[in-house]
């Protein structure tokens, strides 16, 4: 009987401690977010954005496969796809930032 009336005596003082109670369990803490579609100005600089970059990655792409192919080291084939990847990295830099998905309770 001692032990138990410990064990509850402790387990109240921790929940005490912490703050947590029943009624704050209960309510919601993540905002709920509703989907909203993209306008038709937002796809349209989406897709002019897209165009843009597209030609610029094939031709860091076939400048890649060139260096990759001429690379004797391990240390230039790093170096060129660190390039790759810059370039890639440049061309997707004036495209829009992509939309948030919505958060579920």
């Amino acid at each position: 009987m001692l032990k138990r009336t410990i064990a509850v005596a402790t387990t109240a003082g921790l929940f005490a401690l912490a703050g947590v109670s029943g009624a704050q369990a209960a309510e919601p803490t993540t905002p709920v977010v509703k989907k909203v579609a993209p306008t038709a100005e937002q796809k349209a600089a989406h897709q002019a954005a897209k165009a843009a970059a597209k030609p610029a990655i094939e031709s860091a792409r076939a400048t890649f496969k060139a260096a990759r192919a001429a690379a004797t080291t391990p240390e230039a084939k790093k170096a060129a796809h660190d390039a790759f990847k810059a370039a890639v990295a440049t061309a997707r830099a004036g495209m829009p930032a992509k939309r948030v998905k919505p958060v579920r309770p």
